[in-house]
């Protein structure tokens, strides 16, 4: 009776946190999203999480002025603004950290509200030692005996006047000249200009900016890993994102994740992206569309060419966990592909909280069987073992 009474505790106990987990994120809102973009950043350094703009189907709400609040997934305190916390604070459609600190990983909740319609969005903020840089690094491509450019990446929200803007360049932790004639470093952009691209350019550049906030001065670092191709050969296409391995998502929510493919000069037309699910195509595994691979984009980036086609999840279910998602993109010079794994979002311990009277009572006479089973045992002689 005891241990047929301690299984339905256990299924009990855990078909409400099931039960939780697939509401969690629609009880204030009935829009969740997932956004496709992770945040990975280096501890002691700003950091601003931007809440994007939802749209969904043919309306766009970015035109509309909504309140927008944020917090810490696991925690209902909402963020406030600088007066409460010098540090982590928010600020219209952004949530700064001065600066951000390996404790700051994790997701965090973007409400967008107006009396007409609220959307929730997870972001996911990954903060790593200055150490691992290279591990985060943006992949940029140059094609060799040409000139091209190095973007220093997401600066503009520290930059309000561009014009002042100054970088540091290095490369293999030297410091590159602005004079040289190899490298040009433009005063007032984000770009380095490279003369004459060599197979030896390849590798890692890092750019640096001061950034100066009410009296302290943070820095602010951006890994690039340069990879150099040649242009007079046709390119095989290079999937710059997905970056990670796998993908959070919470049971129920909505998520986009756009397979992004670089393509240099060639032309859009000659190379073909795709999704594949269990190494078929999504249409066949998720036939009542849950799961369906959006339109085709074909963007025109500083010159190069770019492909994106996303994978679109309507609502997550449990065996998107257990499914290989692989974006496949291939052209008549060669093909890549990228396996990419969709995982459960954690979820925080308070939803015992939220039990109903009758789980409640369960446990507790559960508890107190389970407590006089092992006295009778104990009364009889028997011992337990220590685990």
């Amino acid at each position: 009776m005891c241990g047929l009474f301690f299984v339905l505790v256990t299924f009990t106990l855990g078909a409400s946190a099931f039960r939780l987990q697939q509401v969690k994120s629609t009880e204030n809102c009935p829009h969740h999203t997932v956004y496709f973009k992770h945040y990975y950043e280096l501890h002691g350094e700003p950091v601003v999480l931007k809440c994007p703009s939802p749209r969904y189907k043919h309306l766009d709400f970015s035109a509309l002025t909504p309140n927008i609040t944020w917090y810490k997934n696991g925690s209902k305190t909402m963020i406030s603004g600088r007066d409460e916390d010098p540090r982590i604070w928010a600020k219209g459609d952004a949530l700064w950290f001065l600066p951000a600190m390996l404790e700051d990983s994790g997701v965090y909740i973007c409400t967008r509200r107006n009396p007409s319609y609220c959307a929730e969005v997870s972001i996911h903020l990954t903060v790593v030692e200055k150490t691992a840089a290279q591990e985060i690094a943006y992949l940029q491509v140059l094609f060799t005996f040409t000139s091209g450019k190095i973007v220093c990446p997401e600066l503009w929200d520290f930059t309000p006047n561009r014009t002042s803007l100054e970088l540091k360049w290095y490369k293999d932790a030297l410091p590159l000249e602005a004079d040289s004639g190899k490298f040009v470093i433009l005063k007032g952009s984000t770009s380095l200009i490279v003369n004459s691209v060599l197979p030896t350019d390849s590798g890692y550049y890092i750019c640096k900016m001061s950034f100066p906030f009410e009296g302290v001065m943070y820095e602010i670092t951006r890994t690039i890993h340069l990879k150099t191709v040649e242009k007079e050969k046709g390119i095989t296409p290079i999937i710059v994102y997905p970056t990670q391995k796998t993908t959070s998502a919470a049971l129920g929510s909505k998520m986009t994740l756009p397979c992004k493919v670089f393509i240099g000069l060639s032309s859009h037309i000659h190379t073909d992206v795709e999704w594949l699910a269990n190494d078929t195509t999504v249409d066949v595994i998720y036939k009542k569309s849950r799961v369906t691979e959006g339109g085709r984009q074909e963007i025109v980036e500083n010159g190069e060419n770019f492909i994106e086609v996303p994978l679109i999840f309507d609502s997550v279910e449990e065996v998107d966990f257990y499914t290989d998602f692989t974006c496949l993109a291939q052209n008549r010079y060669g093909y890549q592909v990228l396996p990419t794994r969709v995982k459960q979002e954690a979820v925080g311990l308070s939803w015992y909280i939220a039990m109903t009277p009758i789980t409640l009572a369960c446990i507790i006479v559960g508890g107190i069987c389970i407590h006089k089973c092992w006295k009778r045992k104990a009364d009889k002689g028997y011992t337990t073992a220590k685990v």
